[in-house]
């Protein structure tokens, strides 16, 4: 084999670190993003299942999970409607069956108002939430300081993934169009 035949060792190797080299054409660092977004969604997914399991709740998935805390959250009644938008869930149905499987854990209480349901956590789901809040502080919060990455740093990261998320939102209306 000549040296010029040769493979790079992995140390010398430049370049974003992507999933799909075939999209990366004139946007290699978009790659880059998404796939950092693609692998960091799915450890975020697999720890929020893990957490919830450890804080006694097995049988929820990520969207039940992301559900009970947007109930929970400032403890208002939230309509389903509110929690579709603000957990920007397209497909209702879903968000349908995640409340009634945690109104069958006991987790929410749905209360009518006029046409609408509102949904509120029950002292159990309460309960859920601040174990889960426990079990984050411990094994997360803990973790994260020892990176170095300071408050500032996480909101401005933050703001530019809502930001992103609109971008692949315009993007997906404007596909839907073609």
């Amino acid at each position: 084999m000549s040296k010029d035949s040769a493979v790079a060792p992995a140390a010398t190797r430049r370049g974003p670190i992507v999933s799909s080299e075939h999209l990366s054409h004139s946007a290699q660092e978009l790659s880059e993003f998404e796939f950092g977004m693609i692998i960091s969604g799915h450890a975020f997914n697999r720890w929020m299942v893990r957490c919830m399991t450890a804080a006694g709740y097995p049988e929820l998935g990520v969207l039940d999970v992301l559900v009970l805390h947007s109930v929970n959250h400032r403890e208002r009644a939230k309509r389903q409607a509110d929690i579709c938008l603000v957990l920007n869930v397209e497909d209702t149905h879903t968000v349908t069956y995640a409340l009634k499987k945690l109104g069958k854990l006991g987790l929410v209480a749905g209360e009518k108002q006029g046409k609408e349901t509102l949904f509120r956590t029950t002292d159990k789901g309460r309960t859920a939430c601040e174990r889960y809040a426990e079990i984050r502080e411990d094994c997360l919060v803990e973790s994260l300081s020892s990176l170095g990455i300071g408050r500032e740093d996480m909101h401005q990261m933050a703001g530019l993934l809502r930001a992103m998320s609109g971008l692949y939102d315009q993007a997906a209306r404007s596909a839907a169009s073609l």
